[in-house]
């Protein structure tokens, strides 16, 4: 278990193998950050899928329209949603999207991210200024490496549970 030196900044990810600890970076991105905290206290990420798993680059999810839902239908549109909440405006920094950071999922639209996010499983330099980085992992990683593969996986890993550590 990592030492959490802000528990109001700091997810609590349940995986199937485990916690994945996130310190949020407030300072960086405060607008994705509180969202993140907002979905978490309102138990909208629970039991979310990870929609879109690619070896070696990321693993997504987030969706929280869609991605609760346990039939194939609702598995394809994982990634197509967001949350009843407004999208926020892009926070780029200088911060590299390095293996563990949690980048902010979005479409075209620089402006247009939500509620979904990735977990870089590598370094990602190419993302850099493109997507708000507004986390990272400081324990658990072994656990986002184990989640399971595909663009859906067959059988996806979903967030157990999310919550705010100040919550816990």
């Amino acid at each position: 278990m990592a030492e959490i030196k802000d528990p109001e900044n700091t997810i609590l990810m349940e995986l199937k193998d485990g916690t994945v600890t996130i310190e949020l970076l407030a300072d960086v991105a405060p607008k994705h950050a509180e969202r993140m905290k907002e979905l978490a206290r309102a138990g909208e990420y629970d039991n979310v899928a990870f929609h879109r798993v690619i070896d070696g680059f990321m693993a997504q999810t987030g969706d929280v329209q869609h991605g609760d839902m346990e039939d194939g239908f609702n598995l394809r549109m994982a990634g197509t949603g967001g949350s009843a909440l407004p999208d926020l405006p892009a926070e780029f920094s200088k911060l590299p999207h390095a293996r563990g950071t949690l980048g902010a999922a979005r479409s075209q639209n620089p402006n247009s991210a939500n509620s979904q996010f990735f977990i870089n499983f590598k370094d990602n330099d190419f993302l850099n200024g493109q997507y708000t980085v507004y986390g990272r992992v400081i324990s658990g990683m072994e656990h986002v490496d184990a989640i399971t593969r595909g663009e859906p996986p067959a059988e996806p890993d979903r967030m157990i549970s999310v919550k705010v550590a100040a919550d816990a």
